[in-house]
């Protein structure tokens, strides 16, 4: 249920640093925390400027907007609830975000009726969906990855991380608070 107060997170870094935008306070709608972005977009850093990113589960467009911010050529950001995805499409205009672009669909749908392919992707699903693999996998079957895209996992503290196939190797892993995180390369197109 949307009420009729929003919350507000700040982008942390790139042109855009420091402004703050707003999004519906909707029960299980939470923003990577600015610590965890941080430390995620120092990870990200030589990637990320010239890439396509495609934030999946977009909620408050935390991390696609921080993408856009340093520099990303593209950022599609997906999210299955109208009203959430319409505060997304304003914040793009308010900053002027010609390199956004929000799609009204969940995860599952926008992979398979999607032809693009992206290099960086962030999948942080609601903590008790559990969908973590199963989109990794879909990623993988419906080739929406380019070879050595990178994908970023976050999961909640209490929970392990995904055990995904053999073709992803872990870059790097951490746990902050409640949140737990890693990001992971594909390696399908190398030979074993």
């Amino acid at each position: 249920m949307l009420n009729k107060t929003s919350n507000q997170l700040r982008i942390i870094g790139g042109r855009w640093r420091g402004r703050k935008l707003t999004f519906p306070d909707i029960e299980g709608l939470r923003p990577t925390p600015n610590r965890v972005r941080e430390t995620l977009f120092n990870w990200l850093q030589m990637e990320v400027g010239g890439a396509h990113c495609l934030d999946l589960f977009a909620g408050s467009g935390a991390l696609g907007f921080e993408a856009a911010s340093r520099g990303a050529e593209s950022v599609t950001l997906v999210e299955s609830n109208a009203q959430v995805a319409k505060q997304l499409k304003d914040n793009a205009q308010l900053l002027k975000a010609d390199v956004c672009v929000v799609e009204i669909k969940t995860a599952q749908q926008f992979i398979l009726s999607d032809s693009k392919q992206y290099d960086i992707v962030f999948i942080d699903p609601p903590y008790q969906a559990d969908l973590w693999t199963e989109i990794a996998n879909q990623l993988v079957n419906k080739a929406v990855l380019v070879d050595n895209a990178l994908i970023y996992i976050e999961c909640s503290s209490k929970a392990d991380l995904p055990v995904l196939s053999k073709q992803w190797q872990m870059i790097k892993a951490k746990k902050a608070g409640e949140v737990r995180y890693c990001l992971l390369r594909n390696n399908a197109g190398e030979t074993a």
